[in-house]
């Protein structure tokens, strides 16, 4: 199995060293023909504007959209959930609609709002995985056939999972917990 986690800027050496330490070849891709032969794609966190402005510049956006139409899962973690997203609280850029939500950028704050906290991630199992919020999206709305994996306490839902398509609003590369990027890998596989 072969990943790709897209290279434009953000968080994306922590997730192939992530999936790497799985078993898996997991290669950075920053152009269209990088797609080709992937088993499914992860979108890290960063800078959402600047990620889609890259994703357009280098012609990825539809290579991306017709891998999708085409079967390939896709993994969004941060700006990759606001990536992924049906609607997005900024105008500056259009997202990608793959998932029937709608996401607010930066809803926690600035970046010395950040935190961590533990989640109940039921289909993960009981212990409680660590989640890392840096200047964090939520989702505001999840629709249609949306599953709602993780809340934080107040009810704010933080992760998503729709078909093949899975999105955080936090970052799992930057613990030591494997567990979401495992999960991934078995929606690839077609295990879950």
């Amino acid at each position: 199995m072969k990943i790709g986690v897209l290279a434009s800027q953000g968080a994306f050496i922590e997730h192939i060293e992530k999936l790497r330490q799985l078993g898996v070849e997991a290669m950075p891709v920053r152009l269209p023909r990088e797609l080709e032969g992937l088993g499914g794609l992860v979108i890290p966190g960063g800078e959402s504007t600047s990620i889609g402005r890259l994703m357009r510049d280098y012609k990825l956006t539809r290579a991306i959209l017709d891998r999708v139409k085409a079967g390939m899962p896709v993994f969004g973690t941060c700006a990759g959930l606001i990536l992924m997203a049906k609607k997005s609280d900024d105008a500056r850029f259009e997202p990608l609609g793959l998932m029937d939500i709608t996401v607010r950028r930066n809803a926690f704050g600035r970046q010395r709002e950040s935190f961590e906290t533990e989640l109940n991630v039921p289909v993960l199992g009981e212990k409680p995985f660590p989640g890392v919020f840096i200047r964090a999206p939520l989702i505001e709305q999840a629709n249609g056939t949306v599953s709602v994996l993780a809340k934080l306490a107040d009810g704010t839902i933080v992760a998503v999972r729709e078909g093949k398509m899975l999105a955080l609003a936090f970052h799992p590369e930057l613990t030591d917990d494997l567990r979401f990027h495992q999960h991934f890998l078995e929606i690839v596989s077609g295990k879950s």
